[in-house]
């Protein structure tokens, strides 16, 4: 029911920030807890942060608390993950995601975007 396309990725140096942004088309976006995860090749994907339907309960991954902070629009259909104090090991595809509840488990978002870039060089 939903169409999600991510930006905003490209390199930076560690301790730069980034801001990805996911756009949602469709009439049900605010239907949806919308999470982030990434992969990084050779390892699976992983939960980076979710956010509920209203914005009102937030789930981070231990690697990225206190660094990176998702919020969402509800109004433009918009997501984004701000990430600040990058580091090398955050280097990896980043995928936005819509699903029932603001979970960590990739298996439990039904929706996803193609995927956006991040390089963080030393």
């Amino acid at each position: 029911q939903v169409q999600l396309v991510e930006s905003g990725g490209g390199l930076v140096q560690a301790g730069g920030s980034l801001r990805l942004s996911c756009a949602a088309s469709g009439r049900t976006f605010s239907s949806y807890a919308m999470g982030w995860f990434r992969q990084a090749p050779g390892k699976e994907r992983e939960f980076v942060a979710a956010i509920s339907q209203r914005g009102l309960i937030t789930n981070y991954a231990d690697s990225v608390k206190g660094r990176f902070s998702i919020s969402r629009d509800n109004a433009k259909y918009m997501v984004y993950l701000q990430m600040n104090g990058l580091k090398p090991e955050d280097t990896a595809v980043y995928y936005c995601a819509g699903g029932s509840s603001p979970t960590t488990r990739p298996s439990e978002f039904h929706y996803w975007g193609q995927g956006t870039q991040v390089t963080v060089s030393s």
